[in-house]
């Protein structure tokens, strides 16, 4: 079953993302969320096969205490010092085609260094022809792109590292 972290961070993914529907199938395990306006997302579940089935309850109010960008468990910072921080990961909110920049004659949104707040655009995913600007989500300062430009990149990929400040 899914479980409530989860739920939550993808809620909050489609108000970010201005999204009315989001629709995820994971061995055979399904989870269909969509919205109508400014309503609160609609929750319907699935369970695998040969799971009990579990009524699908309300969808609960986005939590901006915890963004999807936390939700990755990064990778521990290099050196492992006393009072250094994690790395967290951002994750590719869709499936679709990576591009680090505008245009490919223009610089990239960020590049390793750069300090990201939680709305600066970090890149581009084209999806079904539409280009949606995907942020960073996290305030910080960007320590590895693992992705390349022109990269297919799948829902929850990370994209980016980011040491959060």
């Amino acid at each position: 079953m899914i479980d409530l972290k989860t739920l939550r961070s993808l809620v909050k993914l489609m108000v970010d993302n201005d999204l009315s529907e989001i629709d995820l199938e994971d061995q055979g395990e399904k989870v269909k969320l969509r919205r109508a306006g400014s309503a609160a997302p609609v929750v319907s579940y699935a369970p695998p096969p040969g799971a009990p089935a579990v009524p699908a309850a309300a969808a609960p109010a986005p939590v901006a205490a915890s963004p999807p960008a936390a939700a990755g468990g990064g990778a521990a910072a290099p050196g492992g010092g006393a009072g250094e921080e994690e790395l967290v990961a951002i994750p590719s909110p869709m499936v679709g085609t990576f591009y680090s920049s505008p245009s490919p004659d223009a610089a990239p949104f960020v590049k390793v260094g750069d300090s990201v707040e939680p709305d600066t655009i970090i890149c581009l995913i084209e999806a079904m022809k539409v280009f949606n600007e995907i942020k960073a989500e996290v305030a910080g300062r960007v320590e590895k792109v693992l992705v390349s430009n022109g990269q297919t990149v799948e829902f929850g990929q990370p994209l980016m590292m980011v040491r959060p400040v």
